[in-house]
């Protein structure tokens, strides 16, 4: 199988703190998404996300800076792991975020590669500029 790499570097007017907590709690999660999210916090624990749309293991994580997981769409060949990496960086305007996913299905890499702006980086954006 072809894969292909995505890199995004998304600015945000939000703390990492902030940041790393939408991306691992389960309920601020669902909240920008508006589907269902449960997050393991610890290395090794599971996740799922969008309704189970996506779902994977937590790797490696720094609380406020790195976030690891192993990744795969529902839509993906069974068992077939991509490798995902959010970095967040302070910066004197809030984070910024660099977004790394290894190992995309070729067949998948348009869609997965505008939906994580779509359905991630303008609603998460939209919920911690509302501070919520």
């Amino acid at each position: 199988m072809k894969t292909k790499a995505i890199k995004q570097v998304i600015l945000f007017k939000a703390p990492p703190e902030e940041m790393y907590d939408a991306m691992m709690d389960s309920k601020k999660h669902s909240a920008f998404t508006g589907d269902a999210a449960k997050i393991g916090k610890k290395v090794g624990e599971r996740f799922t996300a969008y309704g189970g749309y996506a779902e994977g293991k937590n790797v490696e994580l720094i609380p406020g800076r790195k976030i690891v997981q192993s990744w795969r769409a529902s839509d993906w060949k069974e068992g077939y792991y991509s490798q995902v990496t959010f970095l967040f960086e302070e910066t004197k305007e809030g984070t910024k975020m660099t977004f790394i996913q290894k190992g995309v299905p070729e067949e998948f890499y348009e869609d997965i590669e505008q939906g994580w702006i779509d359905y991630y980086w303008g609603p998460m954006r939209e919920m911690l500029e509302k501070g919520l």
